[in-house]
């Protein structure tokens, strides 16, 4: 977790804490290998995948991004909300909207769904090859939307916790999810169906 998730700023690019770090390093190996590891081209992603041991073979892949936020960036919700109350009130109920003059939601959740669909994995030989991303919590919140065919609405009312494995199997147009699995669990070994793991990196 970095400091901005503590204080519930908009992203700014801030690397993990200390605490964030330490708990990212005592839960690696929890994961199974995997053919390949993508991350959110951001630093805690990067920290993350290093502390979990999974960054040598690591590359970033942009449309696993955040959402960019413009010139809310930084701050925190109450601050946005006193400051631009109609603007704030426009962002959380139209996912078309970008008043920050960042990116919409709409733009994140098409671009992760994208990317979700067109994944193709092989077989190892030992059942589908498995990949492993280390990304940002509204990335998580896009894909689980997507492969359950929820609506955008309900974007903000998933919630990710720091350093947890959400797993989806199957393929484009039926997936399954196993949701917020805790790093360092029982169940991180995985299922051998599944397709992937998108431990969250903040």
């Amino acid at each position: 977790m970095s400091e901005s998730a503590r204080t519930a700023r908009f992203d700014d690019g801030r690397p993990l804490d200390a605490l964030g770090l330490r708990t990212a390093t005592a839960a690696r190996g929890t994961l199974r290998p995997a053919g390949r590891v993508l991350l959110s081209p951001t630093p805690r992603c990067r920290q993350t995948a290093d502390a979990l041991g999974l960054s040598p073979h690591a590359d970033d892949e942009p449309a696993l991004a955040p959402c960019a936020m413009g010139r809310w960036q930084g701050r925190t919700l109450d601050e946005v909300a006193a400051a631009e109350p109609d603007a704030v009130g426009r962002w959380l109920t139209d996912p078309d909207a970008a008043p920050h003059g960042g990116e919409p939601l709409r733009s994140l959740l098409d671009r992760v769904a994208g990317w979700l669909d067109a994944l193709v994995l092989r077989d190892d030989g030992d059942g589908p090859a498995r990949l492993v991303a280390v990304v940002e919590p509204e990335v998580v919140r896009a894909a689980v939307l997507h492969a359950l065919g929820a609506p955008a609405s309900a974007f903000r009312r998933l919630d990710v916790a720091p350093l947890t494995a959400t797993g989806f199997s199957g393929r484009a147009g039926r997936w399954n999810v196993r949701c917020g699995t805790p790093l360092g669990g029982p169940a991180d070994q995985g299922h051998p169906a599944d397709h992937g793991h998108h431990a969250q990196g903040r």
